[in-house]
């Protein structure tokens, strides 16, 4: 079985010792909790946007409690804490103002210069935008720079991909020696760890907003597995339907809201069960595949049981039935994605006046138009919603 080696810590830039004692993946996590990138994350939209709760979840705190699922998982089956804990840190960098909504409006925005994927842009900032080292962005390590790539790959005939043209050298470097096209488990954790934050806390925040009816979710099962099949499951309809059954029958089900102690704490137990069953599960079915020795990198693939990706799948689908798509959602999704466009077009028509210095100073060195409409591109990705809308506003 293989350990961390000095070519998993290797930098793009070799750096000297920093004499603090601290191991190269911590000096990792630290540089990612620090970025600017990362601080922007609370200004932008989980699924409730930012500005409509009191207690909001946004990218930021969902990126946390990724960290902190991930983290956990990682360390049980062998893998470092810190690279994990900092690849979680870093899986949402790339996301724009407005969440995905924002993401499809800046993609087509971005057709000239090879498109717009946000996990693809969370390397480039790794990389490129975040200012630490010049040349290198952050210069984190090969092994957690390939950590945080969930889609290792260029743009193909899929819509995701993990890295624009443009950057593909770093790319190839962070890839030195990794198989084609496969994830190494701490990305495989960092995946699942997100998968299981973001199912579980935002079916949390619907509860808690009043958009999820939980004492009706039994009688409506049939169409929530049916969104589930649509959109987040390769597994039949009964069988989701049967997982989210599962789900509703157990003792820690809450049976309803009413904003109580008593139903926050019913509420709170039920966030826990659920992380909880399911990182066990996938603990104990890759454990069961692969032994009980220390796993990490190329070791071994994480092992989720079916039944268990079932009811995960079922939990977003409860989301997008009743908070997603509930009335008037399709019409700010609208605004939001005019917002976008009509950015990227008002500052391509202006640069480099309207630029950040950063930005502008890009502006001026990029080769060819696809290069300054890159350029343009990475600034309005980095806008925070609220500072989308005062853009936008401002530029007229």
């Amino acid at each position: 079985m293989s350990t961390y080696t000095e070519h998993d810590a290797a930098r793009l830039v070799p750096e000297q010792p920093s004499g603090s004692g601290r191991g190269p993946f911590q000096r990792d996590r630290a540089r990612v909790l620090h970025s600017s990138a990362l601080r922007r994350l609370a200004g932008k939209t989980q699924v409730v946007e930012p500005s409509s709760a009191s207690v909001p979840r946004t990218r930021l705190t969902h990126s946390l409690e990724c960290s902190q699922v991930g983290r956990e998982l990682g360390a049980a089956l062998g893998c470092d804490a810190d690279l994990v804990d900092a690849a979680c840190l870093a899986h949402d960098l790339g996301h724009p103002p407005y969440g995905h909504n924002g993401e499809t409006a800046l993609d087509e925005a971005a057709a000239g210069c090879g498109g717009f994927e946000g996990n693809a842009q969370s390397l480039r900032l790794l990389t490129r935008l975040e200012v630490k080292v010049p040349g290198a962005g952050l210069n984190l390590t090969r092994a957690t720079l390939d950590a945080a790539t969930k889609y290792p790959w260029p743009k193909g005939d899929g819509p995701k991909y993990g890295v624009y043209d443009e950057d593909v050298e770093v790319f190839r470097w962070l890839r030195e020696g990794a198989p084609p096209g496969r994830r190494c488990l701490e990305t495989q954790v960092m995946d699942w760890a997100d998968d299981v934050a973001y199912s579980v806390h935002d079916l949390e925040d619907g509860v808690v907003a009043g958009l999820i009816p939980l004492e009706v979710l039994r009688d409506e099962a049939d169409e929530v597995a049916a969104i589930a099949a649509r959109l987040y499951s390769d597994a039949s309809q009964a069988d989701l339907e049967g997982a989210l059954q599962t789900l509703v029958a157990q003792p820690w089900w809450p049976v309803g809201y009413d904003g109580s102690t008593s139903a926050q704490v019913a509420l709170k137990g039920a966030t826990s069960a659920l992380i909880g069953r399911f990182c066990r599960a996938a603990e104990e079915q890759t454990r069961a595949v692969h032994g009980a020795a220390s796993l990490s990198r190329y070791d071994a693939d994480l092992v989720v049981p079916a039944r268990v990706r079932a009811e995960c799948a079922v939990l977003k689908a409860v989301t997008a039935r009743y908070v997603m798509d509930r009335d008037g959602v399709r019409r700010a999704q609208e605004r939001e994605r005019q917002v976008v466009a009509e950015l990227v077009a008002r500052l391509a028509d202006r640069a480099p006046g309207p630029l950040e210095p950063m930005y502008a100073e890009a502006w001026r060195a990029a080769p060819d138009d696809a290069g300054r409409l890159r350029v343009v591109v990475d600034q309005v990705a980095g806008l925070t919603d609220a500072a989308a809308a005062a853009l936008h506003s401002r530029l007229g």
